[in-house]
């Protein structure tokens, strides 16, 4: 593909993107991790994860760039990994990426407040649908299932996070795809080490063996593809694409595992996929809720 590409390239980036993030929880979910403790495991497959994107990332890097924004863009990255791993482990792997899914309404507010971006109103669509199914989700895990509200603290707050790393991205558009998330995931590498030699687990070899496809295929590609598809595209459009990641993210979970998702997740699920089809298909084809407001 050219290094600018079309609406149409750059939107098929992202969504082969979002497809190979939706493998997240079969790997987050694996049995053999399950040795390790609970209170630790996110932020041990947060570090294995990193490090390994970090060794196939790193020597794609041609033209490395300086730029103060890149601290704080590489900070909100480092959070986001142990936080939605931790919620991957301490919660359902479906409520763990739905709440993540809050990530619209962050970018939303922040490229509104923060970056001054102008609204397009047909991308209100699905921020409108998600607000109601994530809300349900929340609803329902919070006072039917108290016992995984650290979870759900750590799943928001990574919807957060995500949101601020799809801000900065957007923002750093104009730097190597391969050099922004290469540096994303060896500093992430490099704030988690001291925190995994005090702990002194290390995985045996078939835990490095998945831990290295988790961290090459699940996380490294996909960034390199979004962040040349932001390129082009607006990073609320991008957000709104990847909401088809917690779609397929359960799935391969319940295939694989046979974990399934409460009924209130699936409603939720249900509500932020009719948005998207909505969005993408029914006002794209006919051309609606095209002008934009704002500055």
């Amino acid at each position: 593909m050219p290094s600018i590409p079309s609406k149409l390239a750059a939107r098929l980036q992202i969504l082969v993107a979002a497809l190979m993030w939706s493998s997240g929880g079969l790997f987050a979910k694996a049995p053999v991790f399950e040795c390790w403790d609970k209170d630790t495991r996110g932020l041990m497959l947060a570090f294995w994860r990193a490090a390994f994107a970090a060794a196939v990332l790193t020597p794609m890097i041609r033209r490395p760039k300086w730029d103060i924004r890149l601290v704080p863009m590489t900070l909100c990255f480092s959070a986001m990994c142990v936080l939605y791993l931790s919620a991957m482990v301490l919660t359902t792997a479906a409520n763990a990426i739905w709440l993540q899914a809050t990530a619209p309404w962050w970018v939303f507010l922040l490229s509104i407040v923060a970056f001054r971006e102008p609204v397009v109103r047909r991308d209100l669509v699905p921020l409108a649908f998600g607000f109601l199914g994530v809300g349900i989700i929340l609803a329902f895990e919070l006072v039917v299932q108290p016992q995984n509200r650290l979870g759900v603290v750590c799943g928001v707050l990574s919807g957060i996070t995500y949101a601020a790393v799809i801000m900065f991205t957007r923002k750093l558009r104009d730097h190597d795809a391969a050099w922004l998330v290469g540096l994303n995931h060896i500093v992430a590498t490099t704030l988690m080490l001291p925190l995994m030699l005090s702990l002194g687990i290390w995985p045996s070899p078939l835990q490095l063996a998945v831990l290295a496809a988790f961290g090459a295929f699940q996380m490294g590609i996909p960034y390199v593809l979004i962040t040349r598809g932001l390129r082009t595209i607006s990073s609320q459009e991008a957000v709104g694409i990847c909401l088809l990641e917690p779609v397929v993210n359960p799935l391969w979970v319940f295939l694989a595992w046979g974990e399934v998702p409460a009924w209130w997740t699936r409603v939720g699920a249900a509500l932020i996929l009719a948005g998207l089809v909505l969005r993408y298909a029914l006002l794209e084809r006919f051309g609606k809720g095209d002008s934009e407001t704002g500055n």
